[in-house]
């Protein structure tokens, strides 16, 4: 699985599982963040592109 996200007016494309270092988010160290404005995901064979959010 792949993803493509927006946060912190910057995109990173991410694989499941993948460790990201972001800036100006609120949490600790190690804590799982959710994020609102995914771009795209792709799983396999199957590929979502967001016009402009999935």
């Amino acid at each position: 699985m792949l993803a493509v996200f927006k946060t912190g007016g910057k995109q990173y494309s991410v694989k499941a599982g993948q460790i990201l270092k972001v800036e100006k988010l609120e949490g600790k160290k190690g804590d799982n963040i959710s994020f609102k404005d995914v771009l795209a995901v792709s799983e396999n064979t199957k590929n979502t592109i967001g016009s402009p959010l999935v």
